[in-house]
């Protein structure tokens, strides 16, 4: 009787440690999604709001669609960017339409 009992709590601290070592091991698999996959691209998404919060009138940007611009107004949340050599080619859109930004250089 006495060994049966002693086997029985053989196998529940046996089954306390594995627990532990779930929990740990899952503890391990979300450090490592937050610092290679979640830390990561919050980096990214607070560099492009620095980026956007830099913009002037007179920049040259590449919208999220793929168009090459030049910035002619800026409001709160929308710019007016114009295409090409057409003067009559100005199209208001979101900021963060904007994927990158060239500043202009000063003559």
């Amino acid at each position: 009787m006495n060994g049966i009992l002693l086997t029985a709590n053989e196998a529940a601290a046996s089954g306390a440690g594995s627990l532990i070592l779930m929990v740990l091991w899952i503890a391990i698999i979300i450090g490592f999604m937050y610092f290679f996959m979640i830390r990561p691209q919050k980096k990214e998404q607070k560099k492009l709001q620095e980026m956007i919060s830099s913009m002037e009138v007179g920049d040259y940007v590449l919208t999220t669609s793929g168009f090459y611009g030049s910035i002619i107004d800026i409001t709160d949340d929308t710019v007016i960017v114009e295409f090409g050599n057409n003067k009559n080619c100005r199209i208001p859109m979101q900021k963060n339409a904007i994927s990158q930004i060239e500043k202009a250089t000063k003559e």
